[in-house]
């Protein structure tokens, strides 16, 4: 790639359009004072051979074909820093839901009922959200390998802490720390993809990172219910723990914050202009859209898997624990397939994300309508249908995170990264606690377990929370739509879906300070 001042002469029908700052994040956050913005010509990712070439020359401080010599060296360590930092997210994500598949066993070794359960996962999904917005602060700070270091120990702190407990507020304790570090992981590895690769492969690596980290519901699923039937509730939470620590050392050897090709590129910036990147990205409506897209998008899915699904499938459905792990395990793979195919299409059609975030959406209300006025138990196959439609929400909520990417400088992604992954979880927490306050007041007195109709009722309170997530997405859309035009990021000149019959969806807007913004990809 070839990096041009804006207003030089660009061969063949390409689109100029600024550059995308987390696409080429040592160029365009680190170029010269004074320098002119840069542009982004496709067609130009290649060299005099032909071959794909990144970080651009300019980035890499050299001209031309001169500086192409260690680039592929460069893109196989950026390679090999992602997987291993998916990794850690894959480690978070088992940690995060292997409360899922134990809340049965919980409520016999703590005593509880339904709602002290759900404060279990109500203070570690807490945690997780009061969390994002300080936590893209220090990102923005100190950098992704500091943080998923310390978020790789606290999680495995937590899981001691749960392997030895008895007592309701040590469990309770050790949950907060789970969910403190899980807070500082999936926003760490998205700051790496945006410093580490071109901003053409983030749409695919950013739903490939949830993708794969959701291996790690499968792993806390079906293996996990298979080791505490075998070995006990301390073991198994102990080989957790292992597994988490094993995740962290290999943080520690290999992931590096960025490819270190520029001057700057460590630098810590200053606590006031964090705080003042903050305040823009939030003020920013792109950002406050992909926050409710986040919101209306995950929450379903993510608290069946995290929480209840298992009781309503065993307790409720009356499967055998082996199906319900398994239906959970469906779930995830359904994700894994789902993850690409939702980046190609928030690739291939940038204007029209809202359009994919309402899709998951309705589909994961009219499953959820059919199976909750469904007379009796579900059939097996209807079940089938519905982990299949919830293992949408995972990528459709990632939608939201490609906003605050395209709406935001790169300065500024690890803060906008956090507003938005601040949405689902706080809707996942208010679900959390209302299904299990639901279900104590709708199951008999003296009853082992909830009944089917008090299921039933308990997960009808997700109708209001997609109402309210649905007003508030068309809201900020709009706002979005009315922000946009020609900022001091933007490229002068014609815009193809500007003036098109339904075009300027979701477009990105202009940037105070001239800091790039970009195609909304």
């Amino acid at each position: 790639m070839v990096a041009r001042p804006v207003g030089a002469g660009s061969a063949g029908r390409t689109r100029p359009a600024v550059v995308r700052a987390t696409g080429g994040a040592p160029a365009a956050a680190h170029r010269r004072p004074g320098a002119a913005p840069w542009r982004y010509d496709a067609s130009q990712d290649v060299d005099a051979g032909g071959r794909r070439v990144w970080p651009p020359a300019a980035a890499r401080g050299g001209r031309g074909g001169a500086a192409v010599s260690g680039v592929a060296g460069s893109a196989r360590r950026g390679a090999l820093v992602w997987a291993v930092a998916v990794n850690a997210y894959l480690a978070a994500v088992f940690h995060r839901s292997s409360l899922g598949v134990t809340g049965v066993d919980a409520t016999d070794r703590f005593a509880i009922n339904a709602s002290a359960l759900a404060v279990f996962s109500v203070a570690q999904l807490a945690v997780y959200a009061a969390m994002q917005i300080p936590v893209g602060v220090l990102l923005d700070r100190y950098g992704s390998r500091r943080l998923l270091l310390a978020g790789g120990a606290l999680m495995v702190a937590g899981q001691l802490c749960f392997a030895v407990a008895t007592d309701v507020r040590l469990a309770v304790a050790a949950r907060v720390l789970v969910g403190l570090g899980d807070a500082m992981t999936f926003i760490s590895v998205l700051r790496i993809v945006a410093f580490w690769f071109p901003g053409r492969r983030n749409p695919l690596l950013v739903q490939l990172t949830g993708t794969f980290g959701q291996v790690g519901a499968i792993l806390g699923a079906v293996p996990l219910v298979a080791l505490l039937h075998h070995a006990g509730w301390t073991s198994a939470f102990l080989v957790a723990a292992g597994f988490g620590a094993t995740a962290v050392v290999l943080v520690l050897v290999v992931v590096r914050d960025g490819p270190h090709v520029g001057p700057g590129v460590t630098a810590i910036p200053a606590l006031a202009t964090v705080r003042r990147e903050l305040a823009a990205a939030w003020a920013q409506p792109g950002t406050r859209l992909g926050l409710w897209s986040h919101f209306v998008a995950q929450f379903s899915g993510a608290v069946f898997a995290l929480l209840w699904g298992y009781p309503f499938l065993v307790q409720g459905q009356g499967l055998p624990p082996t199906v319900a792990a398994s239906l959970l395990t469906l779930m995830t793979v359904g994700a894994l397939l789902a993850g690409p195919l939702v980046a190609y299409l928030c690739a291939r059609h940038p204007f029209h994300r809202s359009v994919l975030v309402f899709a998951v959406t309705g589909a994961s209300a009219g499953v959820w309508a059919v199976v909750l006025a469904w007379p009796g138990r579900s059939p097996h196959w209807l079940l089938v249908i519905l982990v299949l439609v919830l293992a949408l929400n995972g990528p459709g909520a990632v939608i939201g995170f490609d906003y605050a990417r395209t709406f935001n400088p790169v300065h500024r992604i690890g803060s906008a990264t956090g507003i938005v992954n601040v949405g689902g979880f706080v809707a996942s927490i208010v679900l959390v606690l209302a299904i299990g306050v639901v279900l104590d007041l709708a199951t008999p007195a003296g009853a082992t377990a909830p009944p089917l109709a008090a299921f039933r009722w308990a997960f009808a309170v997700q109708y209001l929370l997609w109402a309210l997530g649905a007003v508030q997405v068309l809201r900020y859309r709009n706002a979005a739509r009315r922000a946009g035009g020609l900022g001091a990021g933007r490229v002068a000149g014609p815009d193809p879906h500007r003036d098109r019959p339904g075009g300027g969806d979701d477009r990105p807007v202009g940037g105070e300070s001239g800091g790039p913004m970009g195609r909304a990809a």
